[in-house]
């Protein structure tokens, strides 16, 4: 089976190294966005789908805006694919586009739709909470992730997990998901299942300003930001940035939770007298810093000071010689 594949990030690669590795299938082109700038050289970096597709000396198209780019819109129909497959590519295929493979254009997303349409899925369903999501690969349409589903594969999501974690999960199941769809398209085993509008919900692009932490905010509510955001989240210690990049909810539901090696290690830390939110409550040996919220404590087990690289919560209070009573925020 011949197709194109659209990609751009990390996220895309196990798919198309699958791909690649499959003798029933050939890759006869790669769709991703324009190199970037990167660093303070702002040397143009290609993208992670770009540099798998040079190492396999597949072709590499990079159109800035694919609607208008009369000569990819060629390219793309000279193909003649079986299949356009697309995984995180950032931009949005015209009508024209859609209709160009025999089987249409076939997209992997990192959720279990129709909830969490949109450019971050996997960051939104751990700012909410869920423990549980999945990939949903769909026929694509004119919509932002409107499409009829096709397969579905369920993950649990940990306690502990951030959304890099969950996105290294969900793109493995999505090189596995994508080839079985393909496969059982072409053969007529799949009926494409519309949508329930109902229960569509939608995962917006991430701003800067999802990254202060506000500590009245409740425990559990600061714990899934800081996973959510991975590694973005930020507070101020002693007037300058502090990134939170780990934390466990000190709460008996929380705890339950927890890996063992988690559970063991605070099986015997007292409670700590409640502060104010932002308020350093505790210290725990070899493990992090207690930080009240406006419900709960909050255990901050890494975290990154300004100038320095990401250290564990024990690293801080040595580093910082960080007391009980100073204030976060």
């Amino acid at each position: 089976m011949k197709i194109v594949f659209f990609g751009t990030p990390q996220f895309a690669v196990p798919a198309l190294e699958r791909f690649c590795q499959d003798p029933d299938f050939e890759v006869a082109a790669v769709v991703t966005q324009p190199d970037k700038p990167r660093g303070r050289g702002k040397r143009l970096v290609p993208s992670p789908v770009k540099q798998v597709a040079e190492q396999h000396q597949i072709p590499v198209w990079q159109p800035r805006r694919i609607k208008r780019n009369k000569e990819t819109l060629a390219k793309l129909q000279d193909t003649q694919a079986d299949c356009f497959v697309v995984v995180a590519y950032g931009q949005i295929l015209s009508p024209k586009i859609l209709a160009m493979p025999r089987l249409g254009c076939v997209n992997g997303h990192g959720s279990l739709l129709p909830a969490y349409r949109g450019a971050a899925p996997i960051q939104w369903c751990l700012y909410e909470g869920v423990t549980e999501t999945g990939m949903t690969t769909m026929l694509m349409d004119a919509g932002m992730d409107t499409g009829a589903m096709l397969l579905k594969s369920k993950v649990p999501v940990g306690l502990l997990e951030h959304s890099l974690d969950l996105a290294i999960k969900l793109a493995a199941d999505c090189a596995e998901l994508l080839p079985q769809t393909l496969q059982q398209l072409d053969r007529g085993e799949l009926e494409p299942t519309p949508q329930d509008e109902n229960q569509a919900t939608y995962a917006r692009l991430i701003t800067k300003a999802d990254y202060p932490l506000d500590w009245s905010k409740p425990a559990i509510a600061l714990h899934n930001q800081i996973r959510a955001f991975y590694p973005n989240c930020v507070t101020t210690l002693r007037g300058q940035s502090l990134k939170v990049q780990g934390t466990i909810p000190l709460g008996a539901d929380s705890l339950a939770q927890l890996p063992t090696e988690w559970r063991d290690r605070l099986a015997n830390v007292p409670a700590f007298a409640a502060g104010q939110p932002g308020e350093v409550v505790g210290l725990v040996k070899k493990a992090g810093f207690a930080v009240q919220t406006g419900d709960g404590q909050l255990l901050v087990i890494t975290a990154q000071p300004a100038g320095k690289r990401s250290q564990s919560g024990a690293d801080v209070i040595n580093g910082l010689r960080l007391t009980v009573g100073e204030q976060l925020g």
